[in-house]
């Protein structure tokens, strides 16, 4: 039998009933899913110091578990000393299993780290879909104290297929993301 993340089998078995009932879905196909978790690291300091986008993708690789890429910028900012297509970022796109592993150990592991934890923000895009940013890459396990030189924050965005605010809420909400105030149906 193939391997399958713990989250994965709680979508298929618990959240599509549950999500089914609440909205009142004809099929479970209407039922919003989660299609991608995008990690993103905006690295400003990298065009006065080269390596430092060096570090920061190789952080954000062991946090994924997949390799990130550099982004480039797009145009010539002279006050900030930028050229088109300097490295300016990095990102990792997280799909299938290892986006369902991410988020175990995200819920789990690493937002119960967070000095003074009381939840996230339950601000979502208009489109069902959420952003939380994190100040300090150092909360995840992956990462060695000792051999950070600079702090570096991160946004991770949850794709999903849902045509609501309120559906793509309910999805997160029933995979565990620990929301500051829970709304009550």
């Amino acid at each position: 039998m193939d391997y399958k993340p713990t989250l994965r089998t709680k979508y298929e078995e618990e959240i599509i009933p549950a999500l089914t009932k609440e909205f009142n879905y004809k099929t479970p196909m209407q039922v919003p899913k989660l299609e991608k978790i995008v990690l993103n690291q905006g690295v400003g300091k990298a065009v006065a110091d080269k390596k430092i986008i060096d570090v920061a993708a190789n952080e954000l690789s062991n946090i994924a578990g997949q390799m990130a890429i550099k982004t480039m910028s797009k145009k010539d900012i002279s006050n900030f000393k930028l050229r088109k297509k300097m490295p300016i970022g990095v990102k990792v796109t997280l799909r299938r299993e290892k986006m369902y592993e991410f988020l175990e150990k995200l819920i789990s592991v690493t937002l119960p780290r967070i000095r003074d934890f009381r939840g996230i923000n339950s601000k979502l895009d208009g489109k069902g879909n959420y952003t939380m940013g994190i100040t300090e890459q150092i909360i995840f396990p992956e990462i060695d104290i000792d051999k950070i030189n600079s702090i570096l924050g991160m946004d991770i965005s949850f794709v999903t297929s849902a045509n609501t605010d309120e559906e793509g809420y309910a999805l997160l909400r029933e995979f565990g993301l620990p929301f500051k105030n829970l709304k009550k149906n």
